[in-house]
């Protein structure tokens, strides 16, 4: 609990405190010691001393990723770079869609067709146009919505996670995460258009989860379809949901997730949220025990962002607080934490190229 009422100067000074360290230590990793400048491709990761991790691949979604970090940014000259290096290395030429990977080389490694990589391709390159007026990337943005919908397409508006290169066989079935971030990517490619036909898109996923995902009892969105053994509740994602459902709240009237996002929310703070150190745990069972206690960064910069926008004050009077313990329990002078235990010890030392995604959104979502 706050001791004072927040004001909005010191959560603002806050605000720019985390943006500077974004912009001052996270974005010269990347450009620098992060990129391979003979590939033309972000490492995977850096270790702690900002030394590449050995590559083994280069996924497409990680390219995507840093695509939008640097468009978003206003660095121009580098996400050039980066969208050729998207385009020339991971799409195939010859069947459509885009490789999930490539080798230390260069060369196409892993050919899965993941919605996961498509959703951050029309993401990624939907923000690019945005920013960098690039008609090629706009070309992207619908030409791969349209496959993914011709070619993904499952049971009652579901779509498939994964499949065989050709696009022949199911490899991976519907799964809650790629499909909240083709709805991301679908709201971006929205914003960056301002063409409607999305909202059609957009609905009919939403209608799915809906339908697929939501379990009764606490309104999250479970990570499988419901019934599924080894099923989870994730709290990051269930602020996440929240974040993106809360961006264009009228366009989900009817689907059922602009009712079950604030239950979700309630329930992922009261049990996933360690009121003391502000962790949020990886994953929750449908009773809300604990099932992975770890802490990831990931999941503490979709809570900072949905508590930017919670419509309570009540809530949204943590965010300062909470804001606080982020800077102190996950940032570093020279970078950050990626995981931690529930007793604050690091989990995973490295940084990967990813990360700087979730930063960017979170930073972008507080006040100014």
């Amino acid at each position: 609990m706050l001791s004072t009422p927040p004001t909005a100067a010191s959560t603002s000074a806050l605000a720019v405190a985390l943006r500077n360290h974004f912009s001052d230590v996270i974005l010269p990793m990347w450009r620098e010691a992060g990129f391979n400048a003979a590939l033309k491709l972000p490492f995977e990761a850096l270790d702690e001393d900002h030394r590449p991790v050995p590559p083994q691949r280069y996924r497409a979604m990680a390219c995507a990723r840093q695509l939008f970090v640097f468009s978003q940014a206003g660095d121009a000259a580098h996400a050039h770079v980066l969208f050729d290096s998207l385009t020339r290395k991971f799409r195939d030429t010859q069947r459509g869609g885009w490789f999930y990977s490539v080798d230390a080389q260069g060369v196409p490694l892993d050919t899965t067709k993941d919605l996961y990589t498509h959703a951050f391709v029309v993401f990624a390159c939907a923000e690019y146009a945005r920013r960098c007026g690039s008609q090629d990337a706009l070309e992207i943005v619908y030409g791969t919505s349209e496959l993914i919908q011709a070619k993904f397409d499952a049971d009652d508006d579901l779509l498939n996670a994964a499949l065989t290169a050709d696009f022949s066989e199911v490899t991976g079935l519907p799964a809650q995460n790629p499909l909240m971030h083709l709805t991301e990517a679908w709201l971006a490619a929205r914003e960056a258009t301002d063409d409607h036909a999305f909202d059609v898109q957009l609905r009919r996923v939403a209608g799915a989860v809906s339908r697929h995902f939501v379990h009764a009892r606490s309104g999250c969105i479970a990570e499988f379809p419901l019934g599924m053994q080894g099923n989870r509740l994730e709290p990051g994602h269930q602020f996440e949901w929240f974040w993106l459902v809360n961006q264009a709240r009228p366009l989900f009237e009817g689907s059922g997730l602009t009712e079950t996002v604030s239950r979700a929310f309630s329930f992922a703070q009261r049990n996933g949220v360690d009121h003391r150190t502000g962790g949020v745990c990886a994953s929750l069972d449908d009773e809300g025990r604990i099932q992975d206690a770890t802490q990831r960064i990931w999941a503490q910069t979709e809570y900072l962002r949905a508590l930017a926008i919670h419509e309570e004050p009540s809530v949204r009077a943590t965010l300062q607080r909470q804001m606080e313990l982020f800077q102190q329990c996950f940032l570093r002078l020279q970078g950050w934490i990626e995981c931690k235990t529930a007793t604050g010890e690091t989990a995973r030392a490295d940084m990967p190229s990813t990360t700087p995604y979730h930063l960017a959104t979170a930073f972008d979502a507080l006040p100014a």
